[in-house]
């Protein structure tokens, strides 16, 4: 009996791994589109705070955006005693570009830092029990979550940079 047993827990290992490989792969970006990174590179300056018409916001209001929601999401994935911001005044930036280059880098490096602080969270966590906090919400769900608005407005970032002749 002990053989089937330990052929299981080989699967349900096997299966975690896949999984997280996906996942990574998934947070990362790239699989089927570009990432987040790619669509940030070489951004001039003057396009960060560029208006698009029928857009409600600029390119420097999104990568805000994506790390507001990220950081988010992380600290309510640690299970901290977390007060998201308030919606949706507190997602979105009122400046319509950065400050200067630096709050630009700093705010790059800030969604690369959360993403490995995610991903780190990912491999050491427990993917399918709910929280203890929240409402019903696990790691799992958390993940999809992180990936799905990343890639939602990172394809918007590129939109943009396309409508304003800075896209291949």
């Amino acid at each position: 009996m002990a053989l089937p047993v330990a052929t299981n827990f080989y699967k349900m290992e096997n299966n975690r791994t896949e999984l997280l490989k996906e996942l990574k792969g998934f947070i990362d970006g790239g699989n089927a589109h570009k990432g987040f990174e790619d669509a940030v590179h070489g951004l001039p300056e003057k396009l960060r705070g560029a208006e698009v018409e029928h857009m409600p916001y600029t390119i420097w209001q999104l990568v805000y955006h994506i790390w507001i929601a990220q950081w988010d999401i992380l600290e309510f994935s640690k299970g901290h005693e977390h007060k998201s911001p308030k919606w949706p005044e507190e997602y979105w930036p009122k400046n319509k570009a950065p400050k200067d280059d630096a709050e630009w880098e700093e705010t790059i490096k800030k969604i690369e830092k959360d993403k490995h602080a995610f991903l780190a969270l990912l491999e050491k966590g427990d993917l399918y029990t709910p929280f203890p906090h929240g409402n019903g919400q696990n790691l799992l769900r958390e993940a999809l979550l992180v990936g799905d608005h990343a890639a939602y407005h990172t394809s918007e970032i590129i939109t943009m940079r396309r409508l304003l002749g800075d896209w291949n």
